[in-house]
């Protein structure tokens, strides 16, 4: 069994991100500029935000974290949202989700120039990684391509089961395992909380998914016997034993499931830290065609 290492792939790859960003800089081309905007007081959000400041940080990125009060409106989140797209020294930038239940996701989401949308969320974005086109992907769903590439787990005429439908991970990783690409070509179930014989497919798959938020969700007897598990998972589960008063659990029961695979990502230390090396790439790769769009 192979432990799919989140963390020390992502060092790598932060390593190599601060060389190019290095090289711009020699070269007097810009850094990227990457901001994040966050809404409230949400401990889970303020983590995350927290973790992808401190990345840009070390591959010598500028960040700029927008902090906005929970009581803000609509219209005055749009006005903010607007004010970033206007700006030309932010190359992408992403809103931190969940938003307020006062506040439209979607309406805000819609906002963000796709040019800057390094979240990968845009309608016009998740339509051309549907057609193969060049785009930003989904920093989730990017991060675990990364991951089965890097590590070489098989995907080629492989069955692959994708447990979750989200907009965010479970659509998007079921469009790019089947892609004529590599990684990827695989066939792909996407199952969902109506899907019947659950137990049955996910026990058919070769690279299984887990992207529903459902801790433990994932049984030893819902595995195959050599297949590669991927869990998306990341939920706060009270613990008194924790210092902190709870633990972070992922979709899969790992201590049971783990023996039964050839290859296996940890929660957490797995997709978590992928997820903010591809936010970093895609910014990256936004500086890029900034620049390269402000030229012609």
């Amino acid at each position: 069994m192979t432990l799919l290492d989140g963390i020390s792939l992502s060092q790598t790859i932060k390593g190599e991100l601060a060389r190019q960003i290095e090289q711009r800089r020699v070269a007097g081309l810009k850094v990227p500029h990457l901001a994040a905007v966050l809404v409230g007081e949400n401990g889970a959000s303020l983590t995350y935000v927290g973790a992808k400041v401190k990345a840009c940080e070390q591959v010598g990125f500028h960040s700029t974290l927008v902090r906005l009060p929970e009581s803000i409106s609509e219209m005055e989140l749009l006005l903010e949202i607007q004010r970033l797209n206007d700006d030309p020294d932010i190359d992408g930038y992403i809103v931190q989700l969940p938003l307020p239940a006062h506040i439209n996701d979607e309406l805000i989401l819609l906002a963000i120039n796709p040019s800057k949308d390094v979240d990968g969320f845009h309608p016009e974005n998740i339509g051309r990684m549907a057609l193969g086109l060049p785009t930003y992907l989904p920093a989730t769903p990017m991060g675990i391509l990364t991951m089965l590439e890097r590590y070489k787990v098989p995907t080629e005429g492989r069955h692959a089961v994708v447990v979750g439908r989200s907009h965010i991970v479970g659509l998007p990783m079921s469009i790019l395992l089947q892609r004529n690409a590599s990684p990827g070509n695989c066939t792909v179930t996407l199952t969902h909380s109506r899907t019947k014989n659950l137990a049955e497919l996910c026990r058919s798959a070769d690279i299984l998914v887990a992207a529903l938020g459902k801790p433990g969700f994932i049984t030893a007897d819902m595995v195959k016997e050599g297949a590669a598990v991927i869990d998306v998972g990341i939920t706060r589960v009270d613990d008194a034993s924790k210092k902190s008063g709870f633990r972070i659990a992922g979709d899969v029961d790992f201590d049971e499931v783990a023996p039964k695979c050839s290859f296996i990502t940890p929660v957490p230390g797995g997709v978590g830290p992928m997820t903010i090396v591809s936010l970093l790439t895609n910014a990256l790769n936004a500086s890029i065609r900034n620049a390269e769009a402000s030229v012609h």
